[in-house]
């Protein structure tokens, strides 16, 4: 899995003008219009490797330019200046980008975290509690912070009891397998990394905050207005590959491995920390509700962290943020 950038605010501006005039840049001789679509490294995501490998798209009438981006950062920023007209993205970071001033809106659950986001500590360490005064690596504001903060505040702490250390998912992971840092909050497939340090163990995962991480399809929603019938293509493009994978099990995890630079082995133990959306799924998360299972609550849950951490000066709008009608629709 992933993740809410502040380095992402001050390309915002530019946000507007560039999703009002994605449809244009990417429209074909033929009329139709190449979806820019982007994805990273999180196993709720590497499905959109075997769409594209299976010709999914294809199948469903729409042109997608996937786009996978090293940097779950750069793909955030790609569509939020308007280079991508849609990509898999967390719920947090999706509202950092709504409170900078872009307009975005989520169609689609990929998954929950039900696990593969994990604070990591090294030996010696046991517990939550155990990381005071301790050092603890997290990319700030992603959703490992929000949920290093979430375990924190369980355990009657709060991010002033620890030594916090801001880094990019990828370098903390390096970082505490070097021993740098006591403890770090990394996704999927970075666990993998972290828990190559000997004697390391995970603390806190995200099975333990049921909901607390959803994972979207989101497009620049002047791109949803212009252009629903793309959207529901791509929307139906995510159920149908999931349908094939249940059938392919083997040959799917062969292909999301290798986009992941991890062994087959290695993905297998992904699956239960990461809880892929079925379409009745979908449904009952949007819908609204005041339960963790509820797309809506938790986006209030997650613009009061925004607040607290001071990554976001007011809770941002959800006007126009929920869309459901594309899965609605989907078959």
């Amino acid at each position: 899995m992933k993740k809410l950038l502040c380095a992402v605010a001050g390309l915002l501006l530019l946000a507007g003008c560039a999703d009002a005039t994605s449809s244009t840049s990417t429209a074909s001789g033929e009329g139709k219009t190449t979806v820019r679509l982007g994805f990273s490294a999180w196993p709720g995501w590497f499905p959109w490797q075997v769409a594209e490998e299976q010709n999914l798209f294809a199948k469903n009438g729409v042109t997608v330019d996937l786009k996978y981006f090293e940097s779950y950062t750069d793909s955030l920023t790609a569509l939020s200046t308007g280079n991508l007209d849609a990509n898999s993205q967390t719920l947090n970071d999706t509202l950092s980008s709504v409170s900078g001033g872009a307009k975005q809106t989520v169609v689609l659950v990929n998954d929950n975290s039900t696990g593969n986001d994990q604070i990591i500590a090294r030996p010696g360490i046991n517990s939550i509690a155990d990381l005071r005064g301790k050092k603890v690596a997290a990319e700030q504001g992603t959703v490992d912070h929000y949920l290093l903060l979430l375990a924190l505040k369980q355990a009657g702490l709060t991010e002033k009891d620890i030594q916090f250390t801001p880094m990019l998912t990828d370098a903390a992971a390096a970082a505490f397998v070097a021993g740098k840092v006591d403890a770090v909050g990394v996704f999927a497939p970075f666990t993998t990394t972290a828990l190559g340090l000997k004697g390391s163990k995970a603390i806190a995962t995200s099975k333990d905050f049921p909901g607390a991480i959803p994972d979207h399809l989101v497009f620049g929603a002047d791109f949803v207005e212009a252009h629903p019938t793309e959207v529901q293509a791509v929307v139906q493009t995510w159920f149908d590959t999931l349908a094939w994978i249940g059938q392919n099990s083997d040959k799917a995890i062969a292909t999301m491995a290798k986009r992941g630079g991890v062994s087959p082995a290695d993905y297998k133990t992904y699956d239960a920390g990461t809880t892929i959306f079925t379409r009745e799924q979908n449904l009952a998360a949007f819908a609204a509700g005041s339960t963790p299972a509820n797309l809506d609550f938790q986006a209030q849950q997650i613009g009061d962290f925004l607040v607290s951490t001071g990554l976001a000066e007011e809770k941002p709008s959800l006007d126009g943020l929920l869309e459901p009608k594309f899965v609605q629709a989907a078959k």
